[in-house]
C-alpha cells in the first residue's frame, strides 16, 4: 500500500510536471524571410475583384506597399477608441484603444490594434464588391471614397460613396457605439437602366506574422464560430495548410457565424449579416512587396450566392467589426444583444471552461466588491476551501491518523519483516480499524489540479487580470514576481536571467515554497528513508517551477498552503487513535 501511495505521488507530480511543460512558453519559430524574386506566390492566381463574382481581392503579387502617408482619411472619435479610416481603398486601418497602455508605466502608448499598410504592422478591415467581368466595382488598393461627414463618432455616422460612372452608386454606412463595436451597411444604388449583379464582401487582414508568446494553452491567430463550434487556427497552421490549398485554410458556409484574427487581449472579428449566408475562409497570404517576401493572414465572408439590383433599386445588407479588447462582460453583452453564438469563447478559456469562465465571475465579482484583484482572489481561495472543507476535512483527519500509526507501522515492519504476507494482512486490519485510507493524502492534490489550471487560465488570459496590482512589489498580476533573491532583491546591480532565466526566484515564490515545506512537515512521511528524502526536495522543486509563473497564481498558492496548514493543525489536535489500535502491536 505504500508503494501505491508513492506511484500515486509520483504520478500527481509527473502530472504538473507536464503541465508546467505545457505551460511554459516555447522559443517561436523564425518567421520566413526568403528576398528571392522567384518566391512562389500561392495566391498568384487567385481572382482579381473584376474578375469573378464571389471572389475576395488577395492583393497577391503587384499589391502596393501601402497608401501614401498623406492620403485622404476621416477621424474616428469615441469614447474608447480614437483613430481614422483611410479613404483609399475604404480600410479600417487605425484603430487606437483610449483604455489600455502598452506597459503599467502611466506614459506608455496606448494600444494601436489597427495599422495602416504603410505602417510596420499592418493590420486592417475592409469592404467591398465584386461583379462580373465588364461591370465597375470598388478596387481595394485604388478607389479614392468620399465621405461625409469628417469625424466618425456615437450616434454620427459617416457613408463613404463611390460611383461607377456607368449607373453604380456604392456606399458604406458606418456607424461605431460606445465601446468596440462598429457596423457598415454595403449598399448599391443602381440608377442606370439595366440590372447588375453584386457580391458583397468583408475582410480582416494582417500584412505581417507576428511573433507569439509561444504558450500552448494560448491560441493567437485566427480563429471563429463556424458551423456552431469553435474554430482555431494558428499562423503555422494557416501556412502549412494553405500551401496545399492554393492559400486557403479553412472554410465553412455555415450561417450566423463570425470569425477574426486574436491576439492574447485584442480582437478583430467580423460579424456578417446572419440575414445572408456567406462563405466564411481562413486564408494565409503571402505578397512580393519591394522585392520582398511579406507573410500575412486573412479571414473572410464572401455572400454566397450574387445579388441582383434592378434599375432604380437599392440592395444592402450590414456586417459588424468588433476591434478592440477581449472584456469578457462586453463580450457577454454583445452576444446576448446582437445574437452572436458564443462570442465569449473568443476569451481562450480552454477545455476546463465549465470552471474557468465562473471561476472569473466570481473573482470579478469579489474584486467588484474590494477594489482589487489580489484580494479578489484570496476569497475565492477561501470559498473553494470551504466549498471542499468535507471532503478535504475527512482526507486531512486520515492523513492526522496515518502520521499517528507512524511508531505502530514501524513496529509491525521490525515485527513481521520476514512475513508479507502477514505483515500486509496486518497492515490493512490495522488501516480498517482506525478507519484510515492511506491514499486519502493524495485527495486534497488532485482536488487542487483543476482549480490550479483554470485559475491560471484566468489570470492569464482575462485582460481585466492585465496589469492589474496587489500590494507592495507586485504591481502586474498577471506578471511574474518582479523581485528576485539572486541579486538580494535588487541590492545587487546585475540580472541573474541573463545567465539562466531559471535564476528568477521572487519574495512570493520562497513564501509558498515556506508554506508547502510547514505543510508536508504535518502530512505523515513516507516509511522508507529514501523516498522521504525525496519528498523533502518537493517544496524547494515548486518554489523554482512557480517562480515563473504570474504573480496571482503564486498568491493563490501561497493563502491556499496556509489555509490548509491552519486546517490540518486543528484537525491534528482533535485526532486521536482508538483504544484497541492504541494496544496491539
Amino acid at each position: 500500500m505504500d508503494q501505491k501511495r508513492l506511484f500515486l505521488a509520483f504520478g500527481l507530480s509527473a502530472l504538473i510536471f507536464l503541465g508546467f511543460e505545457t505551460l511554459m512558453p516555447k522559443p517561436p519559430r523564425p518567421v520566413p524571410t526568403e528576398t528571392s524574386a522567384s518566391v512562389t506566390v500561392p495566391n498568384q492566381t487567385a481572382p482579381r475583384p473584376s474578375d469573378t463574382v464571389g471572389a475576395v481581392p488577395q492583393d497577391a503579387g503587384a499589391a502596393p506597399v501601402g497608401p501614401p502617408a498623406n492620403s485622404p482619411r476621416l477621424k474616428i472619435e469615441a469614447p474608447r477608441v480614437n483613430g481614422s479610416i483611410s479613404l483609399l481603398g475604404g480600410r479600417i486601418d487605425d484603430v487606437v484603444l483610449r483604455d489600455y497602455r502598452e506597459t503599467i508605466q502611466p506614459d506608455s502608448p496606448h494600444v494601436r490594434l489597427l495599422e495602416a499598410r504603410s505602417d510596420p504592422q499592418p493590420t486592417y478591415a475592409q469592404f467591398g464588391w465584386t461583379a462580373p467581368e465588364g461591370t465597375r466595382v470598388p478596387d481595394p488598393n485604388t478607389t479614392l471614397w468620399t465621405a461625409t461627414p469628417d469625424t466618425l463618432s456615437p450616434g454620427k455616422p459617416v457613408t463613404l460613396s463611390w460611383d461607377n460612372g456607368a449607373g453604380l452608386v456604392f456606399e458604406q454606412i458606418v456607424s461605431i457605439d460606445e465601446n468596440y463595436m462598429f457596423t457598415v451597411r454595403q449598399q448599391v444604388r443602381n440608377t442606370g437602366g439595366t440590372s447588375a449583379q453584386v457580391t458583397p464582401w468583408s475582410r480582416i487582414r494582417r500584412d505581417y506574422t507576428p511573433e507569439v508568446a509561444g504558450y500552448y494553452i494560448l491560441h493567437e491567430g485566427l480563429l471563429g464560430v463556424l458551423d456552431g463550434r469553435l474554430k482555431e487556427v494558428k499562423y503555422a497552421e494557416a501556412k502549412s495548410e494553405g500551401a496545399k490549398n492554393n492559400g486557403v485554410a479553412l472554410t465553412s458556409t455555415g450561417e450566423n457565424d463570425w470569425a477574426g484574427i486574436t491576439d492574447k487581449y485584442w480582437l478583430a472579428a467580423l460579424i456578417p449579416d446572419p440575414a445572408i449566408r456567406e462563405v466564411a475562409t481562413f486564408r494565409d497570404t503571402v505578397n512580393q512587396e519591394a522585392g520582398k517576401r511579406v507573410d500575412g493572414t486573412q479571414v473572410d465572408f464572401v455572400a454566397a450566392e450574387p445579388v441582383t439590383v434592378a434599375p432604380g433599386a437599392t440592395t444592402s445588407m450590414s456586417t459588424r467589426l468588433f476591434a478592440g479588447a477581449k472584456e469578457v462582460h462586453l463580450l457577454d453583452r454583445y452576444q446576448s444583444e446582437f445574437k452572436i453564438p458564443n462570442f465569449d469563447k473568443a476569451v481562450d478559456f480552454g477545455w476546463f471552461y465549465f470552471l474557468t469562465k465562473p471561476f472569473f465571475l466570481a473573482i470579478d465579482f469579489f474584486n467588484g466588491l474590494l477594489g482589487n484583484f489580489g484580494l479578489a482572489i484570496l476569497v475565492f481561495t477561501l470559498c473553494v476551501k470551504v466549498a471542499f472543507f468535507p471532503l478535504a476535512n475527512k482526507s486531512y483527519r486520515s492523513m492526522s491518523k496515518m502520521k499517528l500509526l507512524g511508531p505502530k507501522m514501524k513496529a509491525l515492519r521490525e515485527r513481521l519483516k520476514d512475513d508479507p504476507q502477514k505483515l500486509q494482512a496486518e497492515t490493512m486490519q490495522l488501516y480498517k480499524s482506525e478507519k484510515v485510507n492511506p491514499a486519502s493524502g493524495c485527495l486534497p492534490m488532485l482536488i487542487q489540479i483543476p482549480v490550479f489550471f483554470s485559475l491560471y487560465k484566468v489570470i492569464f488570459v482575462t485582460i481585466e487580470m492585465r496589469q492589474a496590482p496587489f500590494f507592495g512589489w507586485i504591481h502586474d498580476l498577471s506578471a511574474v514576481d518582479p523581485t528576485n533573491v539572486f541579486n538580494l532583491f535588487g541590492l545587487l546591480p546585475f540580472d541573474p536571467t541573463a545567465i539562466s532565466p531559471l535564476l528568477h526566484l521572487g519574495l512570493w515564490p520562497l513564501i509558498m515554497g515556506v508554506t508547502m515545506f510547514v505543510q508536508q512537515k504535518l502530512n505523515p512521511p513516507p516509511p522508507d528513508p529514501v523516498q522521504a528524502k525525496l519528498f523533502q526536495f518537493m517544496p524547494i522543486i515548486f518554489t523554482f517551477m512557480l517562480a515563473r509563473f504570474p504573480a496571482g497564481l503564486v498568491i493563490y498558492w501561497s493563502w491556499n498552503n496556509t489555509l490548509t496548514i491552519i486546517q490540518q493543525w486543528f484537525i491534528m489536535r482533535q485526532t486521536k487513535l482508538t483504544k484497541p489500535a492504541m494496544a496491539r502491536g
